[in-house]
């Protein structure tokens, strides 16, 4: 498989993953912003994963690694910028949402269902991720 192939995969199920939340936050009490709710909750997936993936470091490698805040803000802003352009700026989720509406009823609900499980597969990686750092005494590894 080509890397351009691969790319186009991550994207299409970004903008999925998008479509899914945005249909979520239409068919709530509150349908009202869901571009931007749903940006924001792919904002805090992403954010999420980061923290973990930082959590598995410090864990598994090196114990001594410090995220210091103004490194940690900076990930954050500079995830925020990608979701801005990606999804408010840029119209091109539009078109995939489309796309996406035009997909059997069928395969898009096993899609949710898809969606719904990775979500709740960020939660739990999450959770585990602190549960590790809460086994760990981190008094003898302050410098």
């Amino acid at each position: 498989m080509e890397n351009g192939n691969i790319i186009n995969k991550i994207k299409r199920a970004h903008y999925y993953l998008f479509y899914k939340l945005y249909k979520w936050y239409e068919n709530s009490e509150f349908a009202y912003w869901s571009d931007w709710k749903a940006g924001i909750s792919i904002m805090v997936l992403e954010i999420g994963i980061t923290m973990s993936i930082f959590c598995y470091y410090q864990v598994f490698i090196d114990r001594y690694f410090r995220l210091n805040r103004d490194v940690f803000i900076g990930i954050g802003i500079l995830i925020s910028l990608f979701n801005y352009y990606y999804f408010t700026i840029s119209d091109r989720w539009k078109k995939y949402f489309k796309e996406f509406e035009k997909l059997p009823k069928k395969k898009n609900i096993l899609g949710g269902w898809l969606v719904f499980g990775f979500i709740i597969l960020i939660i739990a990686n999450i959770i585990f991720s602190f549960y590790l750092m809460s086994l760990i005494d981190w008094g003898q590894y302050k410098k």
